[in-house]
């Protein structure tokens, strides 16, 4: 994966410029964290994430849960990323390592630009309606 200082997100799709991104999807961005990749001895980008944050467990927030990039992105947790086949492609058993910490997927429910390194504010997720 190509590591870019600014990134710009669209609402309702993911990252401008990603081929994954779309708005049918709830996998429109990637999240891993710096310290699950460093416990694997990958750098950020290896395991094909969309964005690498650090100081702040990923694999800790559950669905619902809404992160705050920068000034005004903010992007929802829809589910984990299990590792799939591919990542054993990058080092022969880097899938079985990467179980319970590949990352979580969400999407973006307000666009903006964002930069390394941009404040990040976790907000507590939304009450399910009964």
């Amino acid at each position: 994966m190509q590591q870019v200082p600014t990134a710009h997100l669209v609402q309702g799709v993911g990252i401008d410029g990603d081929k994954h991104a779309s708005a049918a999807s709830k996998r429109q961005v990637l999240l891993a964290d710096k310290e699950s990749l460093d416990a694997v001895s990958v750098l950020p980008g290896t395991i094909k994430e969309n964005l690498t944050l650090e100081g702040v467990d990923v694999m800790r927030l559950p669905s619902g849960t809404r992160l705050r990039l920068g000034r005004s992105v903010v992007l929802e947790i829809t589910a984990i990323c299990e590792p799939c086949f591919r990542m054993d492609e990058i080092r022969d058993g880097l899938r079985a390592e990467l179980e319970g910490r590949r990352g979580m997927l969400s999407r973006v429910l307000s666009g903006g630009s964002i930069s390394v390194g941009d404040a990040i504010t976790v907000e507590r997720s939304e009450p399910l309606a009964s």
